[in-house]
């Protein structure tokens, strides 16, 4: 009974964790030209998204241990290992990609923005290629090895 209760909690907390990251494309190009309050409302905006996607991922991690443990799943499952060997690299991928760059938009100082905002555009798109794998891997199970 808590088996498929899990399997849900764990589907949502995935799509919420990547669904807001596609808001924030079209977002991008209003970045470009927004000043004063726009454009700190699109930064509290990209923000927002890191911190959910943050929290939600804290869910999707423990309810797929869950999973694990009450799938009897082993570590050594390919798919597993797999999806725990990018899940510790988009851990630090997250850490340096978003808030810093973000951090620098909202300064008063000259800055490039050019620059920073292509920074941000590359980071969302790299996370995005991160969370699609990761969830790529959780859906197909591919026998890696």
């Amino acid at each position: 009974m808590l088996y498929p209760w899990l399997v849900f909690v764990h589907a949502v907390s995935a799509l919420v964790s990547i669904g807001p990251f596609i808001v924030l494309i079209p977002m991008l190009g209003k970045l470009r030209t927004a000043e004063g309050s726009l454009l700190h409302a699109y930064l509290d905006s990209f923000q927002f998204v890191v911190r959910l996607s943050k929290h939600s991922g804290h869910v999707l991690v423990i309810s797929g241990l869950l999973l694990m443990w009450l799938g009897e799943w082993p570590w050594k499952t390919p798919w597993i290992a797999g999806t725990f060997i990018v899940l510790f690299g988009s851990l630090f991928f997250m850490a340096r990609a978003f808030s810093p760059t973000i951090r620098r938009l909202r300064q008063s100082e000259p800055y490039d923005r050019t620059a920073l905002l292509k920074k941000l555009s590359r980071s969302l798109y790299v996370y995005l290629f991160i969370l699609v794998v990761m969830l790529w891997l959780m859906m197909m199970k591919p026998a890696l090895w």
